[in-house]
């Protein structure tokens, strides 16, 4: 099979783990989330091994450029959920979940985001790539899962599915801050030392990654220190996200600076 095809077929089954994920929603059969997540695993599974493909063809990591980054940002949130499904057990947003893959697939996938593997500038010949991107994104695929657990305590109305979406966002939040931190904080800036010989330039994304450490270190901070939680926890979460999303999106297409070429 070649990138593309693996690529499809991911595709084609997060659609049909979608609608089985739906099917679960309205008829509430734990059977279905459970061939909903079984569907989820072989689409990860294809799509892992298209990223091998692109990685092997490519002779670089999967995540060089926007569409390549867009894929690997996909199978990042979908990894992320259904390890904390398993653990949780948490099936109600996986519909959710999925959407938020397949659009980010869609997106990448359009004429949009060039798909042509180029040689990398020298900036980014180093295997700080690996470290910094990869485990920035995985830390940024929880913070997706604790967004929709937030979105779901806030319009959930039984107190028992609020409490349940409550602990969700925590847990997600608390893997994915320190995976942030190491990826997007520490390892960014010891490749930004090697790379242009300073730990700090106040770079536009190096910014909007420091303002989204901050909000997601206040949800930490007014949740285990103060004893907050529930809505303004969610919120927190909500906002935390929401820059997270600035950073990876908006810094690259509405602000200039040295990472203008990821």
């Amino acid at each position: 099979m070649s990138e593309s095809t693996l690529f499809g077929l991911a595709f084609i089954l997060f659609c049909l783990a979608a609608l089985v994920y739906l099917a679960f929603q309205f008829s509430k059969k734990s059977s279905l989330a459970n061939v909903g997540f079984w569907i989820a695993a072989a689409g990860l599974t294809s799509h892992t091994a298209a990223l091998i493909f692109r990685t092997i063809s490519s002779g670089h990591a999967p995540f060089t450029n926007m569409f390549e980054s867009m894929s690997f940002l996909a199978w990042a949130i979908l990894l992320a959920f259904l390890i904390i499904d398993r653990k949780y057990k948490i099936p109600r947003i996986g519909a959710y979940i999925l959407l938020i893959v397949i659009g980010i697939v869609a997106l990448a996938s359009t004429p949009l985001m060039p798909k042509e593997a180029t040689p990398l500038v020298p900036a980014l010949q180093s295997y700080w790539l690996w470290l910094h991107v990869s485990v920035t994104m995985l830390g940024e695929a929880f913070f997706a899962v604790a967004f929709i657990a937030s979105i779901m305590y806030l319009t959930a109305k039984e107190p028992e599915k609020k409490d349940k979406m409550d602990s969700v966002g925590y847990r997600c939040v608390a893997v994915g801050f320190p995976l942030f931190t190491l990826g997007g904080l520490i390892f960014g800036m010891v490749w930004a030392y090697k790379a242009w010989g300073t730990y700090w330039s106040w770079d536009p994304k190096e910014v909007w990654s420091l303002i989204t450490w901050i909000v997601f270190a206040l949800y930490l901070h007014t949740r285990i220190v103060m004893g907050w939680k529930g809505k303004r926890s969610a919120i927190i979460a909500l906002i935390g996200f929401l820059a997270a999303l600035f950073t990876y999106f908006g810094v690259n297409y509405l602000l200039a600076g040295l990472h203008s070429y990821a």
